[in-house]
């Protein structure tokens, strides 16, 4: 590791309710659960985590509710080593909460907002310093569009390199796509924001700026000359939720302390094969020694 690099998350944040069940209920069905936990969740929240366990000095900008899940929310920051000095509790209301199945092998995820549509571009405005200093933002899509549009155009004048990672899915706009300096959508978001469009046309027109992870696949985008896919570590699954989340937290790791392309994806698809081995969004994310040990 060259450097210490310097990440700041600006998302959300929630608590996470985990139902294991053998089979996913279809409409109007109940079947039995297995198990029930809580757990510390949100896609910023997970990326923040992931990132400070890779061993970045991590910022987290983002809100809770002034409720029980909001403090252990908190807490769980600091017993990672995220720097919560801009996660403000919202008076009078609840944190964000994540309704997790985990059944065949995959997961359903119902999310509720709540504090988290308070990341308004207000709040982000009072973040400025932080951001200057950085070097790279990670931003998801569990918080106002219109935060996220302004945390774009922030970076542009700000000169900071900015990674979206455009989940949970919704139509993005060119003008978006265009600030942002890496896109990271999975195939099933890569369908709905670039409409109508051919996977292999878009990315040939975002060269070096558009990643589309396949899952056991790997990763794909396109050089400027070719259409490159680095390929995924094949592990036994426990429980794939927050791959997605490791994966664009180590990416985001890596391109902050100057790794090439193809060597952060590398990174980043062996941090992401490390986290479903576990249970839960964040109880699996490895360190750096455990993903440099596995390279």
């Amino acid at each position: 590791m060259s450097k210490q690099a310097k990440v700041t998350v600006i998302g959300s944040s929630s608590m996470d309710l985990v139902v294991t069940s053998n089979k996913r209920p279809g409409a109007g069905e109940t079947v039995l659960g297995e198990s029930f936990k809580t757990v510390p969740g949100g896609k910023g929240a997970n990326q923040a985590v992931a990132a400070a366990r890779l061993g970045a000095e991590v910022t987290m900008i983002g809100r809770v509710g002034d409720d029980h899940y909001g403090e252990i929310i908190l807490n769980n920051f600091k017993q990672n080593g995220v720097i919560v000095d801009y996660v403000e509790p919202v008076t009078d209301m609840e944190s964000g909460t994540a309704h997790i199945i985990l059944a065949e092998g995959d997961n359903s995820i119902v999310f509720v907002k709540a504090a988290n549509d308070e990341v308004t571009p207000a709040y982000v405005d009072q973040t400025v310093e932080v951001i200057r200093n950085s070097d790279i933002v990670l931003i998801q899509q569990e918080i106002p569009e219109e935060t996220v549009e302004h945390v774009a155009a922030l970076c542009i004048e700000l000169g900071v390199p900015l990674l979206l990672n455009p989940a949970p899915a919704r139509p993005v706009s060119d003008e978006l796509i265009e600030k942002a300096a890496y896109i990271t959508p999975n195939e099933h978001e890569a369908k709905i924001i670039f409409d109508g469009a051919s996977l292999h046309d878009s990315l040939r027109k975002y060269p070096n700026k558009l990643f589309v992870t396949e899952g056991k696949n790997g990763v794909r985008f396109f050089d400027g000359t070719e259409e490159i896919v680095v390929p995924s570590y094949i592990v036994e699954a426990v429980d794939t939720t927050g791959a997605g989340d490791t994966f664009n937290a180590a990416f985001a790791v890596a391109l902050a302390e100057g790794q090439s392309l193809q060597d952060s994806i590398k990174f980043a698809n062996r941090a992401a094969s490390l986290s479903v081995m576990k249970f839960g969004a964040q109880g699996g994310m490895p360190t750096r020694e455990e993903v440099e040990a596995s390279l």
